[in-house]
């Protein structure tokens, strides 16, 4: 018989373990892409426009 006659009839095993590895890879991504978002470090807050900036303003550590 061969592997010819095996071939059509495996069609829809092939297709549904192909989609399964088409949706593992998207999930990896989407999780990738979360994770990256996560660690991203918090911007640091500029002075306010308006306000003239001071010599404590430059020099506090805790600001």
């Amino acid at each position: 018989m061969g592997i010819h006659y095996d071939y059509k009839s495996k069609r829809g095993e092939r297709a549904m373990l192909k989609e399964a590895k088409r949706k593992a890879r998207l999930e990896q991504r989407k999780l990738k892409r979360k994770s990256s978002q996560e660690n991203k470090e918090p911007e640091k807050k500029m002075h306010d426009i308006g306000k003239t900036i001071t010599l404590e303003d430059l020099t506090n550590p805790n600001k």
